[in-house]
């Protein structure tokens, strides 16, 4: 069970959790780093991005 959590279902979340915070339907209610700060703005979106990218790998392993 604990190999199932660590291997499906905790990278899952982070595939869930990184994808509603790109989406984010509220238009900026849960921004990280707002993005209309020069130069940094987007770096909490790229780091929601890397989330679900590292958890697609590990989602992904055997």
């Amino acid at each position: 069970m604990n190999k199932l959590i660590t291997k499906k279902i905790l990278p899952l979340i982070g595939i869930i959790i990184g994808v509603i915070y790109i989406l984010n339907p509220t238009a900026g209610v849960i921004e990280i780093i707002p993005d209309n700060l020069p130069y940094i703005g987007n770096l909490d979106e790229a780091g929601a991005v890397l989330l679900i990218i590292s958890c697609l790998k590990k989602f992904r392993e055997k």
